[in-house]
């Protein structure tokens, strides 16, 4: 089980252009955005990437008007793994249980979890948070990460395993979180 202070969001990639690109990107937007809401309700930290923003562009207004805090990785590795400040900003977390985000599902994403799978992270993928501009890759990279070792799992799977219980001193502010993005 995933739980609040062993756990650390990444948020891989979802920039300019490239973002608006995604196959079924309003759900990506909104699941991506829920994540990143309960995440900072329930204290747990996240990590923002982007890639070569100078060409690609920053994070989306839609994901970063979430963020408590706007400082992106800013990378140039297809892996989050390959840029030193990411791990450097996961090792310091201290946390251990990493649920991915992102964009693109093949590429980076794949990449990275690929990466986190390596130096013995439990990792759980947001398969409703993730995405790529033809479904067939999304579905191939998901696919493979599961043989590789990664979870699938829903965003609402995540929060709740998050929560653990009804009684969760922020299980009301969470609900109702998830009850109106529905």
């Amino acid at each position: 089980m995933f739980i609040p202070e062993h756990s650390i969001l990444i948020v891989i990639d979802i920039q300019g252009k490239l973002a608006r690109l995604m196959h079924a990107k309003d759900v990506l937007f909104a699941q991506v955005s829920k994540l990143i809401r309960a995440a900072a309700l329930l204290e747990i930290p996240i990590i923002v990437t982007e890639q070569v923003p100078a060409k690609l562009g920053r994070t989306i207004p839609e994901i970063a008007v979430h963020l408590k805090e706007y400082h992106p990785v800013e990378k140039s590795s297809f892996s989050c793994c390959g840029n030193d400040e990411f791990i450097k900003k996961l090792e310091q977390s201290g946390r251990r249980q990493v649920v991915v985000s992102g964009i693109e599902a093949h590429v980076c994403v794949y990449q990275t979890v690929c990466g986190l799978l390596e130096r013995k992270y439990e990792v759980q993928v947001a398969g409703d948070a993730v995405a790529s501009r033809s479904v067939d890759d999304k579905y191939y990279a998901l696919d493979r990460l599961k043989y590789l070792g990664a979870g699938l799992i829903s965003t609402e799977m995540i929060i709740c395993e998050w929560l653990g219980t009804s009684e969760h001193p922020k299980f009301k502010q969470v609900s109702d979180l998830i009850k109106k993005s529905r």
